[in-house]
């Protein structure tokens, strides 16, 4: 009964027209009820009372509940005809009051605060409301002189209470109806804003990776354009120079698949930080190593050889490396002192971070453990390098990268 019930509500509100004409037609069938009830009453009770034509109750009746049809759509028409035939049929046709025309004036008022134009709404109410109260008043002080004053002033404020209810009430409904569709304009206003801004995210990244492609990929890819056409104009006169400038080209090559793999990679990598701001690198090892002294680790800096200039990626990688081993002597070694130490060799880039913390478990060699460690493994895996990292002999632990430079680092682009 209940699913039934439920299933019955859900079928008016999708169809409020067809439910607004079935109301209208019970009211007017409980109208035309009440009269005929009235009626009988009357011709029992006084045979002499002068009663209007039954045409005309009827008509009354029907132009008071039936217009109820049309209150969503015309809202403001259908309360001025109700309330001015419930006027006319009691003032002049001087029909019985059957009780359900109350009903069918607060239903008229009710819809014209709910649904009715806001240039109109309030003067067609206050008209309204006001020849209701007229009518009220003159059946009170005119018509039924004989009642006390008390009670006639305790019927008026009745009535007007009875009818600033639905007043109230549809302005009520109005306001809700208006906040929610204001709250539904917001939440698709925001839904637009959150996919512009998501347009914009996704170009500002293709613009960032264009931006590095650029920066890192082109400049090998153009210098090998360059070697290329050099070789292609000195190959028959003078081989030697134009093999000296396809192995630069060969280089050049295996560098650019080198730092492409490592931004594909970069890019395949979920979670990674990434600002636009530029990457750090090994020049950047001073203030790393002042940030470090400020965590509680006293850190000091040792660098052997002559520094040059490296790839952008294996700065970073180098530099991170370094950073993450600092990172992992501050919060697991318990140790006071830390050194990191830089060697540049004529073929490898070596960088070792020793921390003097007790004898803790290290990892297996080849089975590091730690997202901290997996990380410097990738890192080095990109330039072909070897990480070892474990505990020392004499206590702490130690972190020991070594990256191939120049053609050595070729190795790196069958991995």
């Amino acid at each position: 009964m209940r699913d039934l019930v439920r299933r019955a509500f859900g079928v008016l509100r999708r169809h409020p027209v067809a439910a607004d004409t079935a109301l209208a037609i019970v009211l007017a069938a409980a109208a035309l009820v009440g009269v005929a009830a009235i009626f009988d009453d009357i011709r029992t009770s006084d045979p002499a009372f002068n009663l209007p034509e039954p045409a005309v109750a009827v008509g009354a009746m029907l132009g008071i509940s039936l217009p109820l049809a049309g209150r969503r759509r015309f809202p403001l028409a259908v309360a001025v005809t109700v309330v001015g035939v419930y006027l006319v049929s009691q003032s002049v046709l001087k029909v019985p009051e059957p009780g359900v025309t109350v009903l069918a004036g607060s239903l008229a008022i009710y819809s014209a605060a709910a649904h009715g134009h806001r240039r109109y709404r309030t003067l067609v109410l206050v008209l309204c409301v006001g020849g209701i109260l007229a009518e009220v008043a003159r059946q009170l002080f005119f018509v039924a002189s004989e009642i006390r004053p008390l009670l006639q002033s305790f019927v008026l404020a009745y009535n007007v209470v009875i009818l600033a209810l639905p007043w109230v009430a549809g302005s009520v409904i109005r306001s809700l109806r208006e906040s929610k569709r204001e709250l539904a304009d917001r939440a698709a206003e925001l839904q637009r804003e959150r996919e512009e801004n998501a347009r914009q995210a996704v170009f500002a990244e293709r613009v960032r990776i264009a931006r590095e492609l650029h920066d890192v990929v082109a400049h090998h890819v153009s210098v090998m354009g360059v070697q290329a056409g050099a070789a292609r104009r000195v190959m028959e006169r003078q081989p030697e120079m134009a093999a000296e400038a396809l192995s630069s080209i060969e280089a050049s090559s295996r560098q650019a698949v080198v730092e492409l793999h490592r931004l594909l990679g970069f890019l395949r990598r979920a979670g990674e930080a990434d600002d636009l701001a530029p990457q750090p690198g090994l020049a950047q090892l001073d203030d790393l190593v002042a940030s470090g002294d400020q965590g509680g680790l006293a850190v000091a800096l040792s660098v052997e050889g002559d520094a040059r200039p490296l790839s952008p990626t294996l700065e970073v990688s180098a530099y991170r490396i370094i950073q993450e081993a600092l990172t992992n002597a501050r919060k697991h070694s318990g140790g006071a002192n830390a050194t990191v130490r830089v060697r540049y060799g004529p073929a490898t880039l070596e960088v070792e971070v020793l921390d003097d913390g007790p004898d803790r478990a290290g990892p297996a060699p080849g089975n590091e453990g730690g997202l901290g460690l997996i990380g410097m493994r990738e890192r080095v895996n990109l330039h072909g390098g070897h990480l070892r990292a474990g505990p020392r002999p004499e206590g702490g632990f130690a972190v020991h990268a070594s990256f191939p430079l120049g053609a050595s680092a070729s190795g790196a682009t069958g991995r």
